[in-house]
């Protein structure tokens, strides 16, 4: 079976081998289904576009995935925004030692020690570092923004995929239908070949060739059933179950209209809308504020501390409360060009991420020309196979009363069948390829349907 389009089978394909990995369960993110709206979860159960849609975003794991990816990214914010706000601790100390003696080891200064109990508090807030911490801050924002933008390239992806399985589905259905029909027309000119055969009206080779006739006829209704039965796991898959699920898919009538004649404004909405683009900016924004915090690490840091406490257990020579607030200020002066290696490192790191930017518009515009290229194709290939699967009908009519009249030969007349066959599944083909072609053109200019 041909395909609209290189990218769209790819997209499918690669979502189809994880969404085959289970089902998510429902309680660790909300559905995004809407509660009115019934979907179909039984075998056999009419199932329409919108509600395995509506399933798919439910239960396909990388829509979880991305979800839990942002909220990830939310908390790295709030790590980042702690730096602002000030630090308390608690603390209650209780010592026994050798009265007045002094640590004499391990360190340079000598503190007394004194047996005591003692209960304090200490808080310290960071004052500035002069831009560092801020920058880090808005860092944070741009990626966790990025995430957000990820999911939602994640759930247009997941959509377009559904839609693919789902009108894959839908024109195999019908090709059934058409070898079904095929199939059938065979078999009964087959028993009036027999019997004209046995009124030695028509000759034993009259006979041979409508059964090799109907021989093709149910070769192609073999190939026509097992692509039904794999365009239909193929769904199930990318709904989230891990078997094959008997729906029965409804097909909603929708009018056939040609695609936009101006590809440019095609283009520009899709560098404006696809959140491909926009998490890439957002990791642009993101790099280049890190690489801002990278280059403050030379910046002096301020901060302050203070601590209060009361010791109702302690020697005589410890007052009972104690209490001091200071300010401390460091200023870097060597480090064996640490920072100067890091601030390189996240410079490169930026230049990279908009590399990547400029090469995703790039693939961006051309996929978007290429699907409007094929969605063309696809739309002028209707006229062409509707008259096809005209002509062929009539030319099997035509065949079929010279054959009836002694005039035609039964090669003729199978010959005119077989092109009526073809002509009928290439029309079929046509109208789903056709439909196919304008949901990958919708989602490649960022505004899937």
């Amino acid at each position: 079976m041909r395909h609209s389009s290189l990218a769209a089978g790819m997209v499918l394909a690669s979502l189809l081998g994880v969404a085959a990995q289970g089902q998510t369960p429902g309680s660790s993110v909300p559905s995004t289904a809407p509660p009115s709206q019934a979907i179909a979860t039984n075998p056999g159960s009419p199932l329409t576009l919108a509600q395995a849609e509506a399933l798919a975003l439910k239960n396909n794991p990388q829509i979880t995935i991305g979800k839990l990816r942002a909220l990830a990214a939310q908390q790295y914010v709030r790590e980042q925004r702690s730096a602002l706000l000030p630090t308390a601790n608690l603390s209650v100390t209780a010592v026994d030692a050798n009265p007045g003696s002094r640590i004499a080891a391990g360190a340079l200064n000598n503190p007394i020690l004194f047996p005591r109990a003692a209960a304090g508090a200490s808080v310290s807030q960071w004052i500035t570092d002069f831009g560092r911490t801020t920058n880090l801050l808005s860092s944070a924002e741009s990626s966790a923004r990025a995430e957000e933008d990820n999911a939602a390239a994640t759930r247009a992806q997941i959509l377009l995929a559904v839609d693919q399985a789902f009108y894959n589905a839908l024109e195999t259905k019908a090709l059934v239908t058409v070898a079904t029909k095929t199939v059938d027309s065979r078999q009964i000119f087959v028993q009036k070949i027999q019997a004209l055969t046995n009124a030695k009206l028509k000759s034993d080779l009259d006979l041979s060739f409508a059964k090799v006739d109907e021989a093709r006829g149910r070769l192609l209704l073999l190939e026509a059933q097992n692509n039904a039965d794999a365009a239909l796991a193929s769904l199930s898959a990318i709904l989230g179950y891990p078997d094959r699920q008997e729906f029965q898919l409804v097909e909603e009538a929708a009018p056939v209209t040609p695609p936009s004649l101006d590809v440019t404004s095609l283009i520009a909405q899709a560098l404006r809308q696809r959140p491909e683009i926009a998490a890439l900016q957002n990791e642009v924004d993101s790099a280049q504020k890190f690489a801002g915090a990278e280059h403050d690490l030379w910046r002096p840091t301020v901060g302050a501390l203070g601590v209060v406490g009361l010791a109702p257990v302690r020697d005589d020579h410890i007052p009972n409360w104690y209490g001091a607030v200071g300010i401390n200020i460091n200023i870097p002066v060597f480090n064996g060009w640490l920072y100067n290696a890091r601030a390189k490192t996240a410079d490169l790191h930026t230049e990279v991420s908009r590399q990547r930017l400029m090469d995703s518009r790039n693939n961006i515009a051309r996929d978007v020309r290429n699907s409007w290229q094929d969605a063309n194709r696809a739309y002028e290939r209707l006229s062409v196979t509707q008259q096809l699967r005209e002509e062929a009908a009539l030319s099997l009519d035509l065949a079929q009363a010279r054959y009836n009249l002694g005039l035609g030969s039964i090669v003729e007349f199978t010959q005119a069948e077989l092109q009526e066959t073809e002509a009928e599944i290439t029309d079929t083909d046509a109208r789903y390829q056709y439909r196919l072609a304008e949901l990958v053109l919708a989602y490649m200019a960022g505004a899937p349907k």
